[in-house]
């Protein structure tokens, strides 16, 4: 399975340089036998000459922009989105990725009245009870597109997951953050004096409770490779906060 990942916001210098990029993280956590990867820096108008056909399935990563906001990568992105759904390539959006695909899907997306989700979030995600996911958003997605599954809920964010049938899967919060980088998102939110800083103390006390980041991920790729029609299998174990690989840019890892 070649995996493309669409990088859709640039990764906090901080949290890169101790933990990968955003497209990093996400080949480390996925990183199974039998897997590949190649990311494009969409935000910057970098996107895959092949379309859609250049990858077996796709994941959107998360990004400080809104979907709604005027940046000449969105529109492009929202048709790539709708390319892909119609060329039957599975899709997965993770935080900014979740709401652009809603977005291009049909689907509304605004600057929450409720504030900022910040920190560890509890969901309800049915049948698979509840997963524990730091997240780290303003934007939610208000008005689901037609058609698609709300699969993961909370009081906060009622529309926290969506399911597109066996083409697409998205979530709000962010499964590949770890306990360490969640805790180094906290200090860096901490220094940021534009951000509300009363959610600084109880997204602290927080850090100490579990995550359930890796069941979110298996989700994903289990995800994955039921849409592609292939067999169930873990993947590699690896440190999840671990150091970051060599970067790949736009080359196959595997």
């Amino acid at each position: 399975m070649h995996i493309g990942i669409l990088e859709c916001g640039p990764t906090p210098v901080e949290i890169a340089e101790r933990h990968g990029t955003y497209p990093q993280l996400f080949a480390r956590l996925l990183d199974a036998p039998g897997r590949t990867f190649a990311s494009w820096c969409v935000h910057g108008m970098e996107f895959p000459p092949g379309g859609s056909a250049d990858a077996d399935a796709w994941l959107l990563t998360g990004s400080r922009h809104g979907c709604y906001d005027p940046l000449p990568f969105i529109a492009p992105l929202e048709a790539f989105i709708r390319a892909a759904r119609a060329a039957g390539r599975p899709m997965a959006g993770i935080c900014f990725g979740h709401q652009v695909m809603a977005q291009a899907l049909g689907g509304r997306v605004e600057k929450s009245k409720r504030g900022w989700g910040f920190g560890r979030q509890v969901y309800d995600m049915g049948d698979a009870g509840e997963m524990a996911v730091t997240a780290i958003h303003q934007d939610q997605v208000v008005r689901a597109p037609q058609g698609a599954e709300v699969i993961a809920r909370n009081a906060f964010c009622p529309i926290a997951g969506l399911r597109y049938g066996n083409w697409g899967l998205s979530v709000q919060p962010h499964p590949e953050f770890g306990p360490r980088i969640s805790a180094d998102f906290v200090e860096l939110k901490a220094r940021d004096a534009s951000f509300p800083q009363a959610l600084i103390a109880p997204a602290r006390a927080d850090l100490a409770a579990p995550l359930d980041d890796g069941r979110m991920m298996a989700m994903i790729a289990d995800f994955f490779e039921a849409a592609l029609g292939h067999p169930s299998r873990p993947a590699a174990p690896a440190t999840r906060d671990a150091a970051p690989a060599p970067r790949q840019g736009q080359v196959s890892n595997g």
